[in-house]
């Protein structure tokens, strides 16, 4: 375990911490005007290996060059000249920091964004340290300024990662839609209106990534997925997005406890590993894996049922009730992979340069994007 101290004065600015892979959804914007929760799990932290933060530089003013040496290969709306390593905790794990008063509101809409850079400070020096995150549409996190501080070891030793038969005992899913939150939106009695209930953001962005990287696997042909729930999230953009005429390629779910995938599949959806990151893969294989969060690919693989609507009238006495809590209530539009981190991921791929999947891209209007995006 780690805490992270000022690098000015070596207070302590955290309580110790245990290291994770950074979220998928770590930079997405989802919506207008919605809450989001907090981004970290108290107790992990997550370092982003890409600079993050102002300084910002269009992508007119950087050299492709100079880009692809960084690992971006195509359009960008901007690149940060900030330095790379930012650290992200959940804000109530900070310790010893203060807002910095001038600096707390630097294009905010509902709350902080710090898109003007740290607006806060080490108590004891007074030296910006980090970047409070509480807007609408944001996932609130505190992001440390990998300048302004230092990892020291903590007392304790961290457990060594999970290994994949834990992680599949612990059976962590993460569910594919909850209610949502508007800004001054209230919940009723313990209850969300049915038009709250929405695609989870953390589903989107994952299927953002996955897309991207199901395109590069396509190779300009049809990709076919499993029907059910893997259907409902990527079939209708691939289908939307690639050449009906080629025969096509076929994408499977594969990963720990699950069987050996047929040498007829091509593409496999697999998980990625919450702790290191690491991308689970099958030994003897050539086909492309394209990676899942573990939350999202558990729920894909081992769909857990919605819980059934109570049933009316009484029940006999001494028999106690458990289903106070309303069913999960679907979603009224089709799924939506988010944008955001689509274009991201893409623009960090090298097959991004091939000519067929430029003219792809390229023909993403706004327009063009409704429906799937």
């Amino acid at each position: 375990m780690f805490v992270f101290v000022c690098a000015g004065c070596g207070a302590e600015l955290t309580t110790p911490l245990s290291q994770v892979a950074l979220p998928v959804h770590a930079h997405q914007k989802y919506g207008n005007g919605i809450q989001l929760p907090v981004l970290m799990e108290s107790g992990t932290f997550a370092v982003d290996s890409e600079p993050w933060g102002p300084p910002w530089r269009t992508w007119e003013e950087v050299h492709p060059d100079e880009a692809a040496a960084r690992g971006v290969y195509a359009p960008v709306y901007a690149l940060s000249d900030g330095a790379p390593g930012a650290i992200v905790i959940a804000p109530g794990d900070a310790r010893g920091t203060v807002l910095i008063p001038e600096n707390r509101g630097g294009g905010y809409c509902c709350g902080l964004d710090g898109a003007d850079g740290p607006n806060v400070a080490c108590a004891e020096c007074a030296l910006p340290v980090a970047s409070r995150i509480d807007d609408c549409s944001l996932w609130q996190a505190m992001w440390l300024a990998p300048n302004a501080v230092r990892r020291l070891p903590a007392d304790g030793a961290d457990a060594a990662p999970l290994s994949w038969a834990e992680l599949m005992a612990e059976g962590k899913g993460t569910p594919p839609f909850e209610p949502i939150a508007t800004w001054g939106s209230r919940m009723r009695a313990g209850h969300w209106s049915n038009h709250l209930w929405s695609w989870s953001p953390q589903w989107e962005a994952a299927a953002g990534r996955a897309l991207a990287h199901l395109l590069v696997a396509s190779e300009g042909r049809p990709v076919i997925v499993p029907d059910g729930l893997v259907g409902e999230v990527f079939q209708h953009a691939l289908d939307a997005l690639l050449p009906a005429g080629p025969p096509a390629r076929r994408a499977v779910l594969a990963g720990p406890g699950r069987p050996a995938p047929g040498g007829d599949a091509d593409i496999l959806l697999v998980p990625s590993h919450p702790q290191t990151g690491e991308v689970w893969a099958p030994a003897g294989t050539a086909a492309y894996p394209v990676p899942l969060p573990f939350g999202v690919w558990l729920w894909l693989v081992f769909p857990e049922p919605d819980l059934p609507v109570p049933a009316s009238g009484g029940l006999p006495d001494g028999v106690l009730r458990d289903d106070f809590d309303p069913p999960a209530l679907r979603p009224h539009h089709l799924f939506r992979a988010d944008w955001g981190t689509f274009r991201h991921t893409l623009a960090r791929l090298p097959a991004i340069r091939s000519p067929w999947l430029r003219e792809i891209v390229n023909g993403l209007t706004q327009h063009s994007r409704v429906g799937f995006f």
